[in-house]
This record gives C-alpha cells, structure tokens and sequence, in this order.
C-alpha cells in the first residue's frame, strides 16, 4: 500500500511576490493550536478535584466531564474529516478552532454538571480533526524522511502545555476558579485563529471525497495502528487524570506544589517529543515497540515511589516522555492510509482519546473498589503492555509485507496536486528548521 503524496508532499509555489512565511513560523501557528487544545485536555484532568467540589458531585463522578470530551474527540475526528474533504485545509483549521473556542467558552458558563458535560463534548468535536490537518500540513511541508520530525513539532505544542499552560491554568483555578482556566482557553484558541489566517499556507479546496477518506477504514493495518494507541495510550492516561488527587491524598503534598509536578510530567513529553521522533525517522516499529515497554515500566513503578516527592517526580517525567508515541503513530497512519490521509490522521486522535477515556474509567473502577489512589499505576501498565501485544501483531505484519511510500507510480500525481505551501524542502537548509 502506498501513501498518496497529495497528502503528504503537496507542493506549490508562492502566489504573490512577497515572501512566504518562514517555515518556523508555519509551524508556530499550527502548535499554537496545540497548545490550546493541549491546556484544556490536561489542565481539565489536572482542575478535577475543584469543578468537582463547586459543582457537588465525587470525583468519579467528575471525571465523567473527561469522558465527555474524549467522546467528542472520538466521534468528532473520523465525522469532521470526511465531511469536511473537499474543503481548503486552512479553512478547516480555522472553523475548527471557531468551534474549540466556543465549547470551552460553554464550560467556563456552564450552570451545572450536565450543561458542563455538553460544553466538553462539543469542544471535543474539532481535537482530532484539528490535529490531524496540522499534522498533514506539517507533513507536506518537509522532506519525507523529515515528517516525523514536523509532525512532532506541530505537538509540540501540545506537549509544551503541559508545561506551561496546564500549571499555568491550574493556579489561575486555584485563585480565580476553575472557570477561569477555561476561559482563557477559549482566548488561546481565539489566538490561534489569528495566527492561522496570517500564516497557515493558502490551499485550494480538497479533491478527495468522503468514500475515497472512508477507505481508510478497509485496511487492517490501520486498525491495528489505531488499536495500539486506543490501548496503549491509556495507561498514561490512567495516572495523570488523578495525579492531582494523589499528590494531596498519598504524596501529602500542598495543593500549591501540583502545578510542579505538571510541569515536570510536560518537560518530559516535552524533550520526548523533541527528541524521540528522530529515532523513529530511521526505525519507525521499533521505536512505537520501545516506547510501550519504557511506559509500562514507568507506569509499574508508580505506586512503589508515590510516597517520595523526588523520585514521584522522575517516574513522572518518564510517564510524561511516553507521549512521544502520539507523532510516531501519526506518521505510521500516514503509511497504511493510502488517499485516505486526512481521515487517518484525525483518527489518530480518536485513537487517543479513546484512551482517554479508557485509562480514567479502568483507573476510576480500581479505585472505586478500594485499591487506593496508586492502583491507577498497575492498570495503566497493563494497558501499555496491551498496546505492546498489539504492536507485535503491527510489526509481524509490517515485516512480512513491506509498506512501501511515495512509489514511482504516484510520482505523476503531483503534477496535478492542489498548492498547499512553498517547498521549503527544497530551499537552503539554513532556513528549514526543521530537523
């Protein structure tokens, strides 16, 4: 199976005479993105304990508001992305961030528990397609070897609001309240919109139609690429989503001191991000395999150091490192997809969020039936070690039948590709900073 290189390497030059924004500054635009979406995936997790005491219900049942949203994103992401293939990337990434800003902007006004959890599904709704158009824009941008590496800075921008945005909205929870923090998200987005209009890359509508996208969905090794994140993923899942309640309840730590520990879990996935796709360009499998062991590790020694504030921070940051996986798998659907590429890449992100939604439900069950607030460490190991079984089937099946991308025979096709961007790929290497 070949991967269509309309999706991946469309090319274009400039339409004025002035000069086309620097690469940098592209994927700037499109992190920002990222950083929004980021703050409120995690910072939601992280401001559990607060909304659940304004709002009078448990903390189980307040991790419901993280289902809701990871919902949104696993129905949001495969629908957006067909609906919306014979629209212009740069305009799907800015109605996107329209409707991102509006849902969060819903849940700083929410009244009561079930208006919130409606406001979370619909600021679910664009995640995935988002990050999926980013990430392909990302992609068409670069070499081929150099995609990995993009995309990863494209999720940069998630990952860097782990670090700032999401203990930067946990203070402003603290002190101004938990609806601040949303707010300010919805500003965030209102921003990216900005920047996305100034210097996302003009493209013309999308030639691809819903059947061809929906095509994806024939192909096992697509599923078997989605299947490990849905898994996978959720152990880190299990663990941050009641990091904050652990932190007060077993580390006995001031409610002062989370915002530190968020930011040492976003330096991981942080560095992670930033460094770990650049083994994946040369061995892409191996890399996915490495990660899901390094990560059950991690997640297995969890409740054994939760009771030392320093060594809770190591296993933290190594959990955090594990995000990496996300852009590794992004550029692996980017592989099996065919021309299916905008749908693939937004699963991904269903991908994701469906793990999102599977480690703080598992992780919320060993709680709920008395295993103490650690057992969400044993459970996020098991699902790491799922996701690795899985990525045996994925590898066994990537060895016996080699993906080969961007063949000869899809060569022709460029000719008549639609302009995405100027060919930075081409340029002086001085001005690609990517890489």
């Amino acid at each position: 199976m070949t991967t269509s290189p309309q999706a991946t390497s469309r090319r274009a030059k400039p339409t004025s005479a002035s000069a086309p924004p620097h690469l940098a500054i592209v994927l700037f635009s499109l992190a920002m993105g990222g950083f929004a979406i980021g703050t409120t995936e995690f910072a939601s997790m992280s401001l559990l304990p607060f909304f659940a005491a304004d709002l009078g219900i448990d903390e189980p049942t307040a991790g419901h508001a993280i289902s809701a949203y990871a919902l949104g994103v696993v129905l949001g992401a495969p629908l957006i992305s067909v609906l919306g293939a014979r629209f212009a990337r740069r305009t799907q990434l800015l109605a996107l961030m329209a409707v991102f800003a509006l849902g969060n902007a819903l849940t700083a006004l929410a009244p009561g528990f079930g208006s919130m959890i409606a406001a979370r599904f619909l600021a679910g709704l664009p995640h995935g397609a988002y990050f999926g158009i980013a990430a392909l824009v990302a992609a068409s941008l670069v070499p081929q070897h150099r995609r990995s590496q993009a995309i990863g800075q494209v999720m940069l921008g998630l990952t860097s609001a782990t670090i700032i945005g999401v203990p930067l909205a946990n203070l402003i929870g603290q002190a101004l309240g938990w609806r601040a923090s949303f707010s300010m998200v919805s500003v965030l987005a209102m921003l990216t919109m900005v920047l996305c209009a100034l210097f996302a890359p003009r493209d013309h509508a999308g030639r691809s139609d819903p059947l061809r996208e929906l095509g994806a969905l024939r192909s096992g090794r697509v599923w078997l690429t989605l299947a490990i994140g849905a898994i996978g993923f959720g152990g880190m899942f299990a663990v941050y989503t009641y990091l904050a309640t652990t932190l007060i309840e077993v580390t006995k730590v001031s409610p002062a001191v989370i915002p530190f520990f968020l930011a040492v879990f976003g330096i991981g996935a942080t560095l992670g991000n930033l460094f770990i796709p650049r083994f994946a360009d040369r061995a892409l499998m191996p890399t996915a395999g490495c990660i899901l062991l390094f990560a059950a590790v991690a997640l297995l020694v969890f409740p054994l150091v939760a009771g030392n504030v320093w060594l809770l921070a190591i296993d933290i940051f190594a959990i955090g490192a594990s995000v990496s996986l996300g852009a590794i798998l992004q550029t692996r659907l980017m592989d099996v997809a065919g021309d299916a590429q905008a749908l693939a890449a937004a699963l991904n992100h269903s991908a994701f969020n469906t793990a999102n939604a599977l480690g703080p439900f598992l992780g919320g069950l060993a709680i709920r039936e008395g295993f103490g607030w650690t057992s969400t460490g044993p459970v996020g190991a098991a699902l790491a070690l799922l996701g690795f079984l899985i990525w045996i089937v994925a590898w066994r099946d990537s060895r016996s039948a080699p993906i080969e991308i961007a063949s000869r025979s899809d060569t022709a096709s460029l000719a008549n590709a639609p302009p995405l961007a100027p060919d930075y790929s081409r340029s002086d290497p001085a001005r690609n900073p990517v890489g």
